[in-house]
């Protein structure tokens, strides 16, 4: 045989190039459609005001002035970091009546929120739901009120079991807050979310949960949208939630996805439930301006600020 016929280049099957053809149009197609899913290119983290919708200044945070954040060193750590707003609820309710009255929070330009925190102490967390005393103990803090006004909502409170929603002093607490129109602060899971919302006079329709953590137990993205479209009145507050963000700090794309269809019903906060959080308040809020800079500006906005702004009716 020719040695040079025997090693000429064939040509090439039509059917095999048909098939080479076919297959990168798929991989284009897939490439195209990851490319819309995806994030953008990393931004500037977001710059703007911040909304700490879940601050607790606790008796161990400042001990009447001589623990390890007094207001002034507390609203410090506030003021630096862009938070101009916060909801307050603390254990007892003394150091958000403090923080309303306090000196330092007007010089720093921060509006206190005040909620009503069902915790006199920490045996209250695991009682509040059948303990008629802080029934009493809450309507006394409601006609009371604080150095910026009237409170405007309940909680945080804790259900470590879904069926303690059914306590009866749960159950007059949900009714109250919708009948005076008042948030509630819950670190609860969906399925406590759901028999809350059944003790309202609207069942749920009209009530104004704050879904602390979003479910910190990290109930399914889908299933967390289901809840936002059952209740329409439901915000996610965003601290300590699994699978926000990833790796590398970004939002992870289910989560951007998720916001980016329920812009107005995201909230973030702090979580200072120990002094610890208080000594990472400055982290913990870049990591919120990081992530925020993945979202459309006006997005990172109202998840920032706005929402809870609207929310509240603050300037």
């Amino acid at each position: 045989m020719n040695r040079t016929a025997a090693h000429r280049p064939r040509p090439f099957p039509r059917r095999a190039a048909g098939v080479l053809a076919a297959v990168a149009a798929v991989l284009a197609a897939v490439a195209a459609v990851l490319a819309l899913a995806a994030p953008p290119a990393r931004a500037e983290p977001y710059a703007g005001p911040i909304f700490d919708t879940h601050l607790h200044y606790n008796e161990e945070a400042w001990n009447g002035s001589s623990g390890p954040f007094p207001p002034a060193e507390a609203l410090a750590r506030m003021q630096r970091n862009g938070v101009r707003a916060i909801v307050g609820n603390s254990r007892p309710n003394q150091g958000t009546r403090t923080l309303a009255a306090a000196r330092e929070t007007r010089e720093a330009g921060v509006t206190v929120v005040p909620f009503v925190r069902l915790y006199r102490d920490r045996a209250d967390y695991t009682n509040w739901f059948r303990d008629e005393t802080i029934h009493e103990m809450v309507q006394a803090e409601l006609a009371r009120g604080t150095a910026s006004g009237p409170y405007r909502g309940i909680g945080e409170f804790h259900l470590y079991e879904s069926a303690n929603a059914n306590g009866p002093v749960a159950k007059k607490l949900m009714a109250l807050a919708e009948a005076r129109q008042l948030a509630v602060l819950a670190h609860v899971d969906d399925e406590a979310v759901d028999l809350l919302m059944a003790h309202t006079p609207t069942k749920g329709r009209d009530t104004r949960l704050i879904w602390a953590h979003t479910g910190i137990g990290g109930a399914p993205v889908e299933r967390v949208r289901q809840m936002l479209e059952r209740y329409p009145r439901l915000m996610g507050e965003l601290s300590y939630r699994p699978g926000l963000t990833c790796g590398d700090g970004r939002l992870c794309a289910p989560w951007r996805e998720l916001i980016l269809a329920f812009p107005d019903r995201f909230l973030v906060g702090s979580d200072t439930w120990i002094n610890q959080r208080w000594s990472a308040y400055d982290e913990i809020m870049r990591g919120y301006r990081g992530w925020l800079g993945d979202l459309p500006p006006e997005v990172a906005q109202r998840v920032a600020w706005g929402n809870a702004a609207t929310l509240f009716g603050v300037r």
